[in-house]
Order: C-alpha cells, then sequence, then structure tokens
C-alpha cells in the first residue's frame, strides 16, 4: 500500500514490512491537525530551551521582545510561585519568569527552581 512492491502471503495482507507500515502511519499523521496535547507539549519543550539559553547562571533578565521573536509564549507553563514580596513567577519546569516593566521596556526576570521554594 505504501511502496508499490508486491504483496505475499495473507489475501488481506496491506503493508509489505513494519518498516512500510511504520512509513505510512507517520506521512498520516503528519497530514492531520496537531492534536491539542502536541500543541501545548511542544510550546512548553520550546518555551522551556528558550528560558534555559537566555538563563545561564540562575538568576538572569532578558527584554521581552528578544525571546518572544524566538517563538516564547508566556501563557504556557507548568506551575507557578509566590515569593515572600507577593510576586509570582511562572515556571516552566525548573525554569520561572516574571514580567517587569523596567524604563517603559517590557522584561522577565528569569530564575532556576531551588529547594526552598518547595516550601
Amino acid at each position: 500500500m505504501n511502496c508499490d512492491t508486491d504483496l505475499q502471503g495473507r489475501s488481506d495482507k496491506i503493508f509489505c514490512d513494519p518498516y512500510c507500515k511504520s512509513s505510512y502511519h507517520y506521512q498520516k499523521s503528519k497530514e492531520d491537525e496537531p492534536r491539542f496535547y502536541n500543541k501545548v507539549d511542544n510550546q512548553l519543550k520550546l518555551n522551556r530551551r528558550i528560558l534555559k539559553s537566555y538563563n545561564k547562571s540562575g538568576k538572569s533578565t532578558v527584554r521581552a521582545d528578544t525571546i518572544i521573536k524566538l517563538g516564547f509564549n508566556p501563557n504556557f507553563f507548568t506551575h507557578y510561585w509566590k515569593n515572600k514580596s507577593g510576586d509570582v513567577y511562572l515556571f516552566v519546569y525548573e525554569y520561572g519568569f516574571l514580567k517587569r516593566i523596567e524604563n517603559d521596556k517590557e522584561k522577565y526576570i528569569l530564575i532556576q527552581w531551588q529547594e526552598y521554594m518547595e516550601k
């Protein structure tokens, strides 16, 4: 069905081998609309990768437009943490961010999850 090879064996056989079957289903899945779960998972992975690349020291600040251009979407996060000052950091797995406006520029303060945050 996928590779136009003559089939041998059962009369209802559709694929010549497991590779052919896998290839057919992979191509078919690429044609379908991405599922909601896949969209969310892919965005979370992208957000984490971006936050990790801009937060090498454990805490840093980056302009919002810099990471948003790369595909970062602040609406996708896994959990949050509220510090003693009442600031709510949104986290993508172990990397957190807090939106701030400094000098009329939108920025994100980036942090990394620490053990004391569990309390």
